[in-house]
């Protein structure tokens, strides 16, 4: 428990330097608000239930971008990670629009879907799309060709391949691809809703920064702050609750099995002895290795 608390020890000591440095005025208190001025601005009723609304407005548009460009880089990286043709035809111009920086497409797209929420999910999902895609594409181009060779000897159904062997090898990939999609998406929302909004935490900010009032700005701050905090490890607890040998060190190699295998019973592989699990998958330890089988 201890352990867990000492990381809260830098922010702590880095507060009570701000608001000591603030009260003996080194640095502006206009400028610099200490944080117990932030503070008393998120406790204030009136402050909180409209952070609550910009908040709620904000939340929705990064998810509904972060999942549709997610969704979106992970289709087209299995594909252009396993299908030569695909990659052929889109590869090429993927890498040629990869480079453009989403933030300076925010103009465009407001002019193409007008100043509604439709750009900003629009410019999130785009700049959400090139991260996974180019993890997913990784992944998938890396897998072993034993492993499919393998499994095509079980199996003839491309649709289960990619089910069972392709999609499960490239998620360690995918999952890395969708965390920098999640710091992505809160960036583009919040810069999305500076460029033109009626509603959001960059809307809020703006309008605190045309009254120059710096402790909304900072209230605010610290809200998007947290919950990106809050959502990447959300994220991280659900993919490790989901697919629970993401989480074992090690775990790289993969192998199909013969149907059959039920919960309890066990599967000798050379010297190592595999126990299969309720859920369908298998785990195997020879010391430091970690097997994981797929079952079809």
């Amino acid at each position: 428990m201890w352990k867990k608390l000492w990381i809260f020890v830098p922010l702590i000591v880095v507060l009570v330097i701000w608001e000591i440095m603030s009260d003996v005025r080194v640095v502006n208190p206009a400028l610099f608000p200490p944080p117990s001025d932030v503070a008393r601005v998120l406790g204030s009723s009136t402050t909180r239930s409209t952070l609550l609304s910009d908040l709620s407005s904000s939340l929705w548009r990064m998810l509904a971008g972060l999942g549709i460009g997610s969704a979106l880089g992970i289709a087209v990286g299995l594909l252009t990670g396993r299908i030569s043709t695909f990659e052929k035809a889109l590869a090429p111009i993927i890498h040629a629009l990869r480079p453009l920086p989403p933030v300076a497409l925010i103009p465009i797209f407001i002019v193409w879907f007008g100043i509604g929420d439709m750009a900003k999910v629009i410019a999130i999902a785009f700049a959400v799309f090139f991260p996974v895609w180019i993890n997913t594409h990784i992944g998938a181009e890396r897998i072993s060709h034993v492993f499919l060779w393998s499994a095509r000897l079980l199996t003839r159904s491309k649709g289960k391949l990619f089910r069972s062997i392709v999609f499960p090898a490239a998620l360690p990939f995918i999952v890395a691809g969708m965390r920098t999609g999640i710091a992505f998406a809160f960036i583009m929302v919040f810069v999305s809703e500076l460029a033109g909004a009626s509603s959001g935490i960059g809307y809020r900010i703006s309008v605190s920064h045309l009254a120059y009032r710096i402790d909304e700005m900072m209230a605010a701050l610290v809200v998007l702050g947290a919950l990106g905090a809050l959502t990447d490890q959300v994220f991280v607890r659900g993919t490790r609750k989901m697919f629970p040998w993401l989480s074992l060190e090690g775990t790289k190699y993969f192998f199909p099995v013969i149907p059959g295998g039920v919960e309890g019973s066990h599967y000798t592989c050379g010297t190592n002895r595999v126990r299969f699990l309720d859920f369908g998958y298998a785990f195997a330890r020879n010391d430091s290795l970690f097997i994981f089988v797929f079952m079809f």
